[in-house]
């Protein structure tokens, strides 16, 4: 009987391990000091309720996303700063939640926190929400800055996941200081191997993705 449950603790262990795929890390140990608030896997999101595929805060990104990361993070360091991340890997099941709340036209829960003047209906049209996402391939990542000491996010103009105009990069109803914090997480991110999208200013894809062409569905856990 022993014999017997110490075979089956084995096997659910390689099985709860298997199920990331080789090429993929746990980017918290790779990258020092780094800043992980994972909003799907909580209430704090657009949504308003833990999201599909969610089921631990652990950072997954495939291994040379890590290892630029790495390198932002070192040149955030010296400056007193460091980064923060949103998102990262994000399984398919959870984009197929995303498409299945945005035809839900009367669940309006976190309307006024991220999409006070776009119409749910025009979430597809206007590219907020997608049928995929490069977040499954496993290199793209939603991304700030913070103070190193204090943990407080810099000022970048508009909350992380808004859908408006004033999330787009080169919207220019900015502070100076909100145009200049931009400027240094574009400039940082962009130097060490990663491509930006116009619509979200914390949204950046490796442009050497391992994967380019794979959308993984398997678990955060």
């Amino acid at each position: 009987m022993k014999s017997f449950l110490f075979l089956v603790f084995i096997l659910g262990y390689s099985l709860c391990f298997a199920q990331v795929p080789e090429g993929f890390v746990d980017a918290s140990k790779y990258i020092p000091n780094l800043e992980i608030e994972l909003r799907y896997f909580g209430y704090n999101n657009f949504v308003g309720r833990p999201i599909h595929g969610y089921d631990a805060h652990i950072l997954y990104l495939t291994k040379p996303t890590a290892q630029a990361l790495r390198k932002v993070q070192k040149e955030l360091e010296r400056d007193g700063l460091c980064l923060k991340i949103y998102d990262g890997y994000r399984p398919q099941r959870a984009v197929n939640m995303f498409m299945t709340w945005a035809q839900e036209l009367n669940d309006t829960l976190k309307k006024n926190t991220f999409y006070p003047q776009v119409k749910k209906k025009n979430l597809f049209k206007e590219g907020y929400i997608a049928s995929k996402s490069g977040h499954s391939r496993g290199s793209t990542v939603d991304v700030t800055v913070v103070d190193l000491k204090t943990g407080e996010p810099l000022d970048m103009g508009s909350p992380y996941d808004f859908f408006g105009l004033s999330s787009w990069v080169d919207y220019d109803q900015l502070t100076e200081e909100q145009k200049s914090n931009r400027r240094l997480l574009q400039l940082v991110m962009l130097r060490n191997g990663f491509k930006n999208y116009s619509k979200e200013w914390w949204h950046f894809t490796l442009k050497n993705e391992p994967f380019p062409n794979t959308y993984f569905d398997f678990i955060i856990k």
